[in-house]
């Protein structure tokens, strides 16, 4: 009988210690799957993920329209000295005419905003980021340099305007609807080069533009990093919030590598100048005044 016994355990612990061997880490679980024939196939992290850590930032840069792109301070720079503004394309990829589908009352908000930016004794619309206050998800890829670092739980993205940041984590579920923040909530999953990050719980304080583009807290707002090259991204952002838009729609940026970048403290209090020192990583590598990047 206590050999039939001792026989029945050793043959149990031997299933248990076949099931455990099998068995997938938690890492072997959230590993990305492989790139699919084609695509860019660079440097993995050792959990998996594409390693795609350093410093990005937009071949076109500035946040004053997102339908003629450009920064706020050489707008006015070219604007000053008579010269044509250029005919950047507009940030906005879908609807096709490349403007945002507002509804009526949205579109009339919007045009008032604008509006203002040249009546300073009106300020009825004050942009967010002249108070030193977040850009909100999206902004800051248009704005300054965005910083990636990446861990096997989370991908981090620290922006060197104003220093604020994102954690994007690649697991468990959104917070309650009742928590809202100006970065919203993050949670992001790779298929493939590509992460997409699902963002929720915006406080809906934000704005897209100087020109006062917005979206309301009740956004939703799917983004896709797509690293095609050791120095390319192409990113795109889906805003859905039937509160102020007529349908869904995409905006999308490129954005390069920048090698050898070093992020500088960025203090700011209102009504600042201090955009006018600001060194921004031009073409060919080195760094120049920018002019005033917003």
């Amino acid at each position: 009988m206590m050999k039939t016994r001792s026989l029945q355990i050793t043959m149990m612990l031997a299933v248990v210690l076949a099931l455990l061997a099998s068995a997938p880490t938690a890492a072997e679980e959230q590993a990305p799957a492989a790139p699919a024939a084609g695509e860019w196939t660079g440097p993995r992290t050792p959990d998996g993920q594409p390693d795609v850590q350093g410093t990005w930032t937009a071949r076109i840069s500035g946040s004053f329209s997102l339908v003629t792109p450009m920064a706020g301070g050489g707008r006015s720079d070219l604007l000053a000295q008579g010269k044509p503004l250029p005919k950047n394309p507009s940030r906005i990829v879908d609807p096709a005419d490349g403007h945002v589908p507002y509804q009526p009352w949205a579109a009339a908000l919007q045009r008032a905003q604008e509006q203002d930016i040249d009546h300073p004794s009106r300020p009825w619309h004050i942009d967010p980021q002249n108070r030193c206050l977040p850009h909100g998800v999206v902004r800051g890829f248009y704005t300054t340099q965005a910083r990636i670092l990446q861990f096997p739980d989370k991908v981090v993205l620290f922006f060197d305007q104003y220093q604020y940041y994102r954690v994007i984590r690649l697991d468990g579920e959104h917070l309650g609807s009742t928590a809202k923040l100006w970065m919203g909530d993050s949670i992001g999953r790779w298929e493939g080069n590509t992460l997409v990050v699902d963002v929720t719980n915006v406080n809906g304080k934000a704005r897209l533009s100087m020109v006062g583009d917005f979206y309301s807290d009740h956004a939703h707002i799917v983004e896709r990093y797509t690293f095609v090259g050791d120095n390319a991204l192409k990113y795109s952002v889906t805003f859905e919030d039937p509160t102020v838009y007529t349908r869904p729609w995409t905006m999308a940026i490129d954005l390069r590598r920048v090698k050898d970048s070093e992020f500088w403290e960025y203090a700011c209090h209102e009504g600042d100048r201090s955009d006018e020192l600001h060194m921004w990583p031009s073409e060919d590598g080195t760094f120049k005044p920018s002019g005033g990047s917003r």
